[in-house]
């Protein structure tokens, strides 16, 4: 018997390849898609904020703390935190203040009468889950050990945060719409050139961060901003939001919202040090934390609320960074983004009758 030179197609790989040209096909994709996303999502939120634990507190030391005494007590009180208590200790209570206010201590200790009785000044400023946990932990171990530990907060968080996560909430809010806003931009003014969409991106990051510090300060009264320092910040954010996942629609087309989510969201934000301060986090998270967006403009917006005249450079660089880089990509592959307009041809000039 003769055989045909094109075998006749199974049933079943047939019925494969409608499914695959159906729309079926991207529908179920995205399931699978959006599961794993949420998993990841709770996961990621989970591992880093539902349990902080303590992995390292640096701590400045006044005093009588190379006691015997002193050292036991210390001793105590890293058995009990489950973690090490780094000592930086300081001839004055003011250098020691001092480095409260440079960001580099979490509390001060000053342990008196060779150790027999301490006072531990926290800083609810700079991590008021930190400081939450020595003031429980620091008097209890105290009695245990016969060291009479008194506890201040020497900078408070303000009246209307008192857990301290309205600076990350506003930040969230500047991540988010940054990304949603790039994204609407492509769905709504897709025909915009690249000049003219990183323009809007950028118009829509200054009204945008400028509401968001309006309504926290002046509406809520939540947070008492520096309030020029505090929009540039947001507006900052915001456009580097835009910007990342206009490089990532650059480089994946349509598929440019799973690397934005995986890195704003599901690793950014848990990692920011705006709800769980980073001494409780996961170590790989505190460290990452600070090199991403979103953690940077949590530094920064923490900074210039809670220690003003102390900011740093570093978390400016990282978002400059994060912007210059998205900012190139989109510019060196703009040909590649699923956007823009050609240009119009030249009019024609009208045929002039011959004489």
């Amino acid at each position: 018997m003769a055989h045909t030179s094109q075998e006749t197609e199974s049933p079943a790989h047939g019925r494969w390849s409608a499914f695959r040209q159906s729309p079926f096909w991207p529908a179920t994709v995205l399931v699978l898609i959006l599961a794993a996303a949420a998993g990841l999502f709770a996961g990621s939120y989970t591992y880093s904020m539902a349990n902080p634990t303590p992995r390292l507190i640096p701590t400045a030391m006044v005093g009588s703390y190379e006691s015997a005494r002193a050292q036991t007590y210390l001793r105590g009180l890293e058995e009990a935190l489950d973690t090490s208590v780094r000592v930086h200790p300081y001839r004055t209570r003011a250098a020691a203040r001092e480095a409260i206010e440079q960001q580099e201590v979490f509390a001060v200790f000053e342990l008196r009468d060779g150790g027999r009785s301490a006072l531990l000044d926290v800083s609810g400023a700079s991590g008021a889950s930190v400081a939450e946990l020595l003031s429980q932990t620091a008097p209890a171990v105290g009695k245990k050990l016969g060291v009479q530990v008194t506890v201040r907060d020497v900078n408070p968080l303000q009246r209307g945060d008192p857990r301290g996560l309205a600076i990350f909430y506003i930040s969230l809010a500047a991540v988010i719409i940054g990304f949603v806003g790039a994204i609407q931009l492509s769905v709504h003014a897709r025909s915009l050139t690249p000049f003219e969409r990183i323009l809007f991106t950028a118009a829509y990051a200054l009204l945008g961060g400028f509401v968001i510090a309006a309504t926290v300060d002046w509406l809520l009264g939540a947070l008492d901003l520096p309030f020029a320092e505090s929009w540039l910040i947001l507006a900052l954010t915001m456009f580097v939001s835009g910007m990342v996942f206009t490089m990532f629609n650059t480089l994946f087309g349509r598929w440019a919202m799973l690397p934005t989510w995986g890195l704003m969201v599901i690793i950014g934000n848990p990692s920011s040090g705006g709800a769980v301060s980073w001494p409780l986090l996961p170590s790989p998270l505190g460290v990452i934390g600070r090199w991403l967006p979103p953690g940077a403009s949590v530094n920064a917006q923490h900074t210039a609320v809670y220690f003003q005249g102390y900011q740093h450079l570093f978390p400016f660089l990282v978002l400059a960074g994060w912007a210059l880089l998205s900012c190139t990509v989109f510019w060196v592959w703009r040909h590649r983004h699923p956007g823009g307009r050609e240009k119009e041809p030249p009019e024609a000039e009208p045929e002039t009758a011959e004489s």
